[in-house]
């Protein structure tokens, strides 16, 4: 793997009192405006990728189609509550991939940024709704703390 996007799901509605299952949270207005920003990033820096791993969510596959347009992505059912651990173990076994883009759910991305970049996951600033990390791994392969965080950029307010 050469680079990795990681995408953070746009703000969704919060959780109602209808007994309805996290997992069919949808984006709000201001989320989906949030992803179509960060399509608009991704597109105007010329990111490319061969491979989009997506929770399974409504709000995550909202924001993979906003943000990144007619891609299929592969919807995996352990980024949803997934670990750091987790998410690692899932990118380790992309290596025929050199373009990932995984959209997932806090806390796990914006800890795994940290693991792949520091070394550590319990060390991490956060990543608000709809925020993208796009990291390179120019000394090698997928190690934890070998990652270069090339960008951090979150949509405006």
């Amino acid at each position: 793997m050469q680079e990795l996007i990681l995408l953070r799901h746009a703000e969704a509605a919060p959780q109602g009192k209808d007994g309805k299952d996290d997992r069919e949270r949808k984006l709000t207005e201001h989320g989906r405006n949030e992803a179509r920003a960060a399509g608009e990033w991704l597109a105007s820096h010329h990111v490319r990728y061969d491979r989009v791993l997506c929770s399974p969510s409504e709000r995550t596959k909202e924001t993979a189609a906003l943000a990144l347009g007619q891609v299929e992505p592969e919807y995996v059912d352990g980024i949803y509550d997934a670990t750091v651990g987790d998410l690692f173990e899932l990118l380790d076994q992309q290596q025929g991939a050199e373009h990932v883009v995984l959209v997932g759910h806090n806390p796990g991305i914006e800890q795994l940024v940290a693991f792949l970049v520091e070394g550590r996951s319990e060390d991490y600033r956060g990543m608000p709704p709809g925020a993208l990390a796009r990291l390179t791994f120019p000394h090698g392969p997928l190690e934890p703390g070998r990652a270069k965080l090339e960008t951090f950029w979150s949509p405006p307010n």
